[in-house]
């Protein structure tokens, strides 16, 4: 594996294990609105990422946002992940955990149609039997719902459309999620601005004490995991990606049977079972794919 793939798998690793924990954060704010704290998302992301981009001393990407294509691209993606956001949200905070952790069980599946659609990636025989897999389980769990799961649905679209934009613009992406945010502050600060002044007079920060240290940390919260998923999203297919993308939601779905203590019955364990064992074929698959490369590599060297 090249230093790029490593690169690509560790940042894929961190985002998605910050992601599989957000709930906590999100609970443990759960007196603050969902529009107020996405709004508070939005603006403290912002100097966190100028933070990151200073250490990287890479401007000339932000200039490189905000001309041609890209900034068409970034304002569409913008709209998604703030739209994906407030949903995620709501949804913890309406004791929906479990269902919206099951929008990223379904993400991983769209991710990897729109890898085979939109960028002709081919999967192997074991990784199309790790999909079928993955495919039985989150059926499963849909039906221990009994109803369409809206909520998963909307999460899931949001998000792997946003995936696959993110890949199209060809800046780094810390600048990207500047731009993103930057485009998305003005809506934020006019709606906590009426908030505030409206709503609840003088709530600009929570209540106060620690709810202004929780608020101002939702900034590096939002923009590290993201930061991390744009890296990894131009390091590795769409399919990897994809089927890595169960440790989030197993994350999310741990937190809301075991601290959350939402419903946990039989069909939900049977699901778990399913999407668990597609993770481990696709994974299997991977690492021997990885091995025979180099392999290969090695035998084609010259003497």
């Amino acid at each position: 594996m090249n230093a790029a793939l490593r690169l690509g798998f560790a940042a894929a690793l961190g985002c998605y294990l910050i992601w599989g924990s957000l709930p906590l954060y999100i609970r443990a704010m759960n007196h603050i609105g969902a529009f107020e704290l996405l709004a508070h998302r939005i603006i403290w992301s912002v100097p966190t990422a100028v933070i990151l981009i200073a250490l990287a001393a890479n401007w000339r990407d932000v200039k490189a946002a905000f001309t041609g294509s890209n900034l068409k691209w970034l304002a569409l993606s913008s709209i998604l992940i703030a739209a994906n956001w407030a949903i995620y949200i709501w949804s913890v905070n309406a004791g929906r955990a479990i269902e919206a952790s099951l929008g990223y069980y379904i993400n991983p599946l769209v991710n990897v149609l729109f890898g085979m659609l939109i960028f002709s990636e081919k999967l192997r025989a074991a990784q199309w039997l790790a999909v079928a897999v993955a495919t039985v389980g989150v059926a499963i769990m849909a039906f221990a719902f009994g109803h369409v799961p809206w909520v998963a649905l909307a999460l899931c679209s949001t998000f792997a459309c946003y995936g696959v934009i993110r890949k199209q613009v060809v800046i780094d992406s810390r600048a990207g999620f500047l731009v993103e945010v930057l485009l998305l502050v003005p809506l934020a600060a006019g709606w906590l601005a009426w908030f505030a002044t409206t709503q609840v007079p003088g709530r600009w920060m929570g209540d106060g004490g620690w709810d202004i240290a929780l608020l101002m940390a939702a900034g590096p919260i939002t923009a590290v995991p993201l930061i991390l998923f744009a890296l990894a999203a131009k390091r590795l297919k769409l399919s990897t990606i994809g089927m890595m993308q169960y440790i989030g939601p197993t994350l999310q779905f741990l937190i809301a049977v075991f601290v959350f203590k939402e419903a946990f019955s039989l069909t939900h364990g049977i699901a778990f079972g399913f999407i668990w064992t597609a993770l481990v074929i696709f994974t299997a698959d991977s690492l021997m794919g990885d091995a025979k490369a180099r392999r290969l590599a090695r035998a084609a060297r010259p003497a």
